[in-house]
């Protein structure tokens, strides 16, 4: 039997495919082509990546579209190999992705969003940012369908990128080095304002974590219904710990109003009784 016979033998065929020795090997060599171009790719992302180049997890899911893509269009060279016609089955591929889409328009959409995420960067790892339900979180891993972050509380919450996308979020990461933040302090009316304002910056100027510039300033914001209303106003360098230095400065307020003779108020209210007189 000669080579020619070999390769053109036949396991199976039918009207609309054909297997033989010769498809078989092709689809084998198509196969450890499309791994030795994934492994090449890979080592590409990979020297990004130590570099600093690219970004971690950016690297990795870029990859994963573009693996799945390339095995979409080898699948569809074997098949061609095997002497299917492409036309029909992508015909009837169609006619079931219309079905299916109408299920799942959400995960579409997701990742739509998560390719939009990784192109145009607007997020990425240990960014700081405010959902639009107020949730205020780290991110920690960015995925082709859903991210995670890292919250104060330490619970790490899966968000599906259409949220990042459609949503209004607070990227913090995105502004300057020192972003500001303020402390609401009320005193009681018969405080000197003056004392008020030199207790406040002390405290604030005394915390280790505050930056010196800006440098921070004290507002007297308005006269309140039962209280002399002042804002702290003060810059730090990492904003996702400002809720625990918002913390350390409302006791070293308390302590130095204390020491002082400085009252913070509760609401109050004044009744007044009237008492009517019987008629004889």
């Amino acid at each position: 039997m000669t080579l020619k016979e070999i390769l053109s033998y036949t396991f199976v065929e039918s009207e609309h495919f054909k297997i033989s020795v010769y498809s078989v090997m092709i689809s084998m060599l198509i196969v450890l082509a499309t791994l030795v171009v994934l492994w090449v790719i890979k080592r590409v992302f990979q020297r990004l990546v130590d570099k600093n180049k690219l970004d971690k997890s950016a690297s990795w899911s870029v990859f994963q579209i573009i693996k799945y893509f390339i095995w979409v269009l080898v699948c569809v060279l074997i098949l061609e190999s095997l002497g299917m016609q492409i036309s029909i089955l992508l015909a009837s591929i169609a006619a079931l992705l219309v079905g299916v889409g109408l299920g799942l328009q959400q995960l579409f959409n997701d990742l739509a969003s998560g390719l939009i995420l990784l192109i145009e960067r607007t997020l990425k790892i240990d960014d700081v940012i405010q959902l639009e339900d107020g949730e205020i979180g780290k991110v920690t891993h960015i995925g082709l369908r859903t991210s995670e972050i890292k919250t104060r509380d330490d619970i790490f919450m899966i968000v599906p990128n259409s949220k990042f996308v459609n949503d209004k979020i607070i990227n913090w990461s995105h502004n300057d080095e020192h972003t500001r933040f303020h402390v609401n302090v009320g005193v009681a009316y018969g405080s000197d304002p003056n004392m008020v304002r030199d207790i406040l910056t002390k405290c604030v100027h005394s915390h280790g974590e505050v930056s010196k510039k800006p440098e921070p300033f004290i507002r007297f914001n308005d006269f309140g219904e039962s209280s002399l209303d002042f804002q702290i106003f003060f810059w730090v360098e990492h904003s996702f710990t400002v809720e625990r230095i918002k913390s350390d400065l409302r006791y070293m307020i308390f302590e130095e109003f204390n020491k002082n003779g400085i009252e913070i108020p509760f609401p109050q209210r004044d009744l007044h009784i009237i008492e009517k007189k019987k008629i004889i």
